[in-house]
């Protein structure tokens, strides 16, 4: 098949992808947790399952908690979102409700304060950015032997740029779904884009392997034409590994608890989309750049 004969096509969709969430970051930015921002995080069960955010609301009205967010999180049960709060805080809640409401299970407690939520943020952008060096340097060495023309170097910044789209779209429609549906970024998002880069680059080492290997065989070919050969022969084996994670990603987005779906979520857009960027976006912009390096010479 022609792939690479659709290059601009491939490249086309990629911006139609990661535009609205690039415009939706800059118009609102991510919905950050309190894992960035500091706070308090508290998930409570109620016996009824149709308790009102508004009751949870009037429960606490005489408690002076700082941009508290209420939120359904299914059958009876509700996230409360606050600024941090102490111990007395934390106790008063629990009373007014208890009165008010009635008898619940507090399921979770996360406080976290400004100074851990600064590192953490810091430490998260460090991961991601060591993450991509190390991967440039593993490609480009893992290639070092490719046939010249060819660079290593090529293949390790064409994944990496395949991966930072991958990020891109993640993170842009994170941006969306926080502004409409309250998504919020926290901890284990920065655990997803991980484990995301991590998919999405075997997918890309896969399709550049047998490209290797193709040029091998083949040196009397163009590059565009042993590209085309090379995704041509990993694309059952690409798609089928990419289906498999998807079903069971998806099992678990329906199926699992309200507190993982962000997680879970992130990490089928990131599945779904690195597979996309490893056949129509690493391979040819490979090419196009390695056609560019040989026009020059």
């Amino acid at each position: 098949m022609l792939f690479m004969k659709y290059t601009k096509l491939w490249f086309s969709i990629s911006a139609l992808l990661i535009i609205p969430g690039i415009i939706a970051l800059v118009t609102w930015g991510l919905r950050f947790g309190i894992d960035f921002r500091g706070g308090t995080l508290i998930e409570l069960k109620f016996s009824q399952a149709d308790i009102q955010t508004e009751q949870i609301r009037t429960a606490l009205a005489d408690v002076q908690l700082e941009n508290l967010i209420v939120q359904p999180a299914g059958q009876g049960s509700v996230f409360l979102r606050t600024g941090p709060i102490d111990t007395e805080k934390h106790t008063q809640i629990g009373e007014n409700i208890k009165n008010k409401l009635g008898e619940y299970l507090e399921a979770r407690f996360e406080s976290v304060g400004p100074t851990v939520s600064q590192d953490l943020t810091k430490k998260a952008i460090i991961a991601v950015i060591f993450a991509s060096i190390v991967i440039i340097f593993y490609i480009a060495f893992a290639f070092r032997g490719v046939p010249k023309p060819a660079s290593s170097w090529r293949f390790g910044i064409s994944a990496v740029a395949a991966l930072a789209h991958d990020l891109l779209f993640v993170v842009g429609a994170f941006a969306i779904l926080g502004h409409f549906f309250h998504y919020e970024v926290d901890s284990l998002f920065i655990t997803a884009l991980l484990t995301v880069m991590g998919f999405s680059v075997h997918d890309t080492i896969v399709v550049f392997d047998r490209l290797r290997e193709n040029l091998r065989k083949s040196p009397s070919r163009t590059f565009s034409e042993i590209a085309d050969l090379a995704i041509t022969q990993t694309l059952g084996r690409s798609l089928a590994t990419s289906l498999t994670v998807v079903f069971v990603l998806l099992s678990l987005f329906l199926l699992g608890g309200e507190s993982i779906k962000p997680f879970v979520l992130a990490l089928l857009l990131g599945v779904t989309i690195g597979t996309y960027s490893s056949i129509f976006n690493a391979t040819p912009l490979l090419v196009v750049w390695q056609n560019a390096a040989t026009r020059r010479r």
